[in-house]
């Protein structure tokens, strides 16, 4: 059983008081929102404030509440996070229970815009098919394929691990991006189904040094890095055409 929205509310009031002791903490809304993941959000309209709290968080215990109380107003504040209460936080949110409690419900109310792995001028399972031979021995399990619905410059790919999915941006699809570069951006993402993410002390990290030692074994990566790095304004103007 969960902490009812009228204690929560008093957990605000208590955090507003924290930040500021010498004004009133405002009226405070609490609710519970389906948001496909472990969302919060706070917002403060007409003297009001309004906190959504992720309905799969709803039976939270009471610290995890409190900590999170903090964590929303010092945000709302722009002030620094107390540490205690992000580690509080944290351990709730972490555990496998809630982990497969938010895989889940993306996998039910998300959606994932798939168009196609055949572009104008690559073709993303050809590509994989060589890399996941060339690389892995063949061991990765194909995903979805697909091309961005628009032209991207700032993630030029993607990896979604609940939707099994990579995406990889139109902007690539190109005579202009040499096919390597193409590759490069596919290879990346396999390397995050082969490193899974790794948890430690709460945090999520994607990009562990075994990661990053296997994205080295690209024949072309200094290459595929100095393209990039070269033409991100070029990606970035044809993005911006309408």
């Amino acid at each position: 059983m969960g902490v009812s929205t009228e204690t929560i509310a008093k957990y605000y009031t208590q955090a507003f008081e924290t930040f500021d002791k010498h004004r009133e903490p405002p009226p405070i809304d609490v609710s519970f929102y389906p948001y496909v993941g472990i969302n919060h959000t706070i917002r403060l309209r007409n003297g009001r404030v309004f906190v959504r709290i992720a309905e799969i968080c709803r039976d939270l215990p009471a610290s995890a509440q409190r900590a999170l109380a903090l964590i929303l107003v010092a945000k709302l504040y722009r002030r620094r996070v107390p540490p205690a209460a992000k580690d509080v936080y944290s351990a709730a949110v972490s555990t496998d229970e809630y982990r497969v409690r938010a895989v889940a419900n993306k996998r039910k109310h998300g959606r994932k815009v798939i168009t196609t792995a055949r572009g104008a001028v690559y073709n993303l399972e050809k590509i994989f098919d060589s890399l996941n031979y060339a690389y892995f021995g063949g061991s990765l399990a194909k995903p979805t394929l697909t091309w961005s619905v628009r032209k991207t410059y700032r993630i030029l790919g993607h990896h979604d691990a609940t939707h099994k999915t990579i995406v990889v941006s139109k902007s690539l699809d190109s005579v202009n991006v040499p096919k390597f570069v193409v590759e490069y951006i596919v290879f990346h993402e396999m390397l995050h189904i082969y490193h899974p993410a790794k948890i430690l002390n709460g945090r999520r990290y994607h990009h562990t040094p075994a990661f990053r030692r296997s994205e080295r074994k690209f024949a072309y990566y200094d290459d595929a890095e100095k393209w990039i790095e070269k033409n991100v304004r070029t990606l970035k103007r044809e993005a911006k055409k309408k």
